[in-house]
C-alpha cells in the first residue's frame, strides 16, 4: 500500500479471499423476497455514484482515506458518544488525515486510515481533530489479514457494523480494470434486523420489507452492460459478481466511493440509468433480530503481566499475556491494536495499562500497574 492520502493498495484487496466482502455471489440463489424487497426500495429509484472529483457545494465528493506508514505514531482518540462500543486507541491518525466533507466537514464525518506497515485499518465516525489527538462519536479497528468479526449488536464507524474503506469504490481499482469486493450502498429505510456481515442495526422503519442491514443487492446477469464506458463498466462488473451491500441509512442506491481528481462525474451520472428493478436480492441466512442474535462466550484473559511492575521513569517493560478465544487485541495506553503475545512499553510515570480481548460476542479486559520512578 502506497502512503498517502488516496494511497493505492497496488492490488491489494482487504481480508482474506473467503471474507463476504470478497466473495463471489454471482451464482448465489436469489432472496424469495427479493421482488417485494425491491418494490420497496423503488424500482425506478437509479444508483447514484456518491463520489467523484472535485467539489460539491464546498466539500470533496466521496469518503477519503489516508495510508500511513511506520512514521506515524499513535495519538489518543477521545468517544463523544459510542465509547461503549468501539475500539480504544491509540491509533495512528495523524490530525490533519482527511476528513469526509472536507474543507468544510459535515454529515458523518469519517476518517479512515490504512496503516501499511501492520496492516490494519482505523476507521472513525463524527470525527473531529482535538489537541494532538481526535474527537470521534465511535471508533473501529480492522485487522486487514483477517476474517474479524465485531460483537454483535455493536455499532462501527458505520451503521451496520461494517468496515467502510473494504466497500468503497476507488480508482486506483477501476483503472486496473476489476474491483474484487462488493460496494457500500445505502437506503432511505431499514428495519431491526442484520445479516452477515453486518452486525448491527439502526432501524427507522418496521415495515417488514425494509431492507436489513448487510442485505446484498447483485445487478442482474442479464443486464447489458455494453452501452457504458469502460470504467462503468469494471463497476458494474463488480455489482454482478460481488454486489451491493446495505450499511447505512441514507439517500437510496447511493454508491460509496473515494474522492479522486481522475473521477469523471458526468461518467457517473450515466450509472442513474440502472435503477434498483434492475437488481435482485441476494438470499439472506441467517437474518438476525433482537430475537435471536448469537449468544456465546467472550474471550478469556488467562494471564496480563509485566516483567517488572516498579521501574525507573523510561525503563523498557514487557507486557505479557495469554488470550483465548479472541479476534482481535489491543493494548492501551501507547500500543493500541497488535498481534502476538506480548508487547514493550517505556512508562515516563506510573500508567495502567489494559488488555482488551474482543469477540463476536463481547470483550474481556485485564490491568496491570507499573509504577514509575
Amino acid at each position: 500500500m502506497s502512503a498517502g492520502q488516496g494511497g493505492s493498495l497496488n492490488g491489494f484487496v482487504p481480508f482474506p479471499a473467503d471474507n463476504l466482502w470478497n466473495t463471489d455471489i454471482s451464482n448465489a440463489p436469489v432472496d424469495p423476497n427479493s421482488a417485494a424487497l425491491i418494490n420497496f426500495i423503488g424500482g425506478s429509484v437509479g444508483l447514484h455514484a456518491d463520489f467523484g472529483s472535485g467539489q460539491y457545494n464546498g466539500s470533496i465528493i466521496g469518503i477519503p482515506y489516508l495510508v500511513v506508514n511506520s512514521s506515524q505514531g499513535p495519538v489518543t482518540i477521545n468517544f463523544t458518544a459510542y465509547g461503549d462500543e468501539s475500539d480504544p486507541g491509540p491509533m495512528p491518525i495523524p490530525t490533519n488525515a482527511p476528513i469526509e466533507g472536507d474543507p468544510n466537514p459535515s454529515g458523518d464525518q469519517h476518517v479512515l486510515v490504512l496503516d501499511n506497515n501492520n496492516c490494519w485499518l482505523y476507521e472513525l465516525f463524527d470525527a473531529q481533530p482535538s489537541g494532538s489527538g481526535w474527537n470521534a462519536g465511535s471508533a473501529a479497528v480492522w485487522d486487514l489479514t483477517a476474517g474479524e468479526q465485531r460483537p454483535y449488536t455493536w455499532t462501527s464507524a458505520d451503521a451496520a457494523g461494517l468496515p467502510i474503506f473494504p466497500g468503497l469504490a476507488r480508482y486506483d481499482e477501476v483503472a486496473s480494470g476489476a474491483v474484487r469486493h462488493a460496494l457500500r450502498f445505502t437506503l432511505q429505510s431499514s428495519r431491526a434486523a442484520f445479516t452477515p456481515p453486518a452486525s448491527h442495526w439502526a432501524a427507522n422503519s418496521s415495515n417488514s420489507n425494509a431492507a436489513v442491514m448487510g442485505m446484498r443487492l447483485r445487478l442482474k446477469q442479464n443486464f447489458d452492460i455494453s452501452g457504458f464506458s469502460a470504467a462503468n463498466q469494471v463497476l458494474l462488473t463488480a455489482m454482478k459478481k460481488y454486489g451491493l451491500i446495505m450499511a447505512d441509512n441514507g439517500s437510496s442506491m447511493y454508491i460509496s466511493g473515494a474522492p479522486d481528481d481522475r473521477w469523471s462525474n458526468d461518467d457517473l451520472h450515466n450509472l442513474g440509468s440502472v435503477t434498483a428493478s434492475d437488481f435482485e436480492v441476494v438470499q439472506m441466512n441467517p437474518i438476525y433480530t433482537s430475537a435471536n442474535v448469537p449468544q456465546g462466550a467472550a474471550p478469556v484473559i488467562s494471564s496480563f503481566t509485566a516483567s517488572s511492575q516498579s521501574v525507573s521513569a523510561g525503563t523498557p517493560v514487557t507486557l505479557s499475556w495469554s488470550v483465548s478465544g479472541a479476534s482481535y487485541l489491543i493494548v492501551s495506553p501507547g500500543i493500541g491494536a497488535i498481534r502476538g503475545a506480548s508487547a514493550v512499553v517505556t512508562p515516563t510515570q506510573s500508567t495502567t495499562y489494559t488488555l482488551y480481548a474482543t469477540n463476536a460476542f463481547g470483550r474481556t479486559t485485564a490491568t496491570v500497574n507499573i509504577t514509575a520512578h
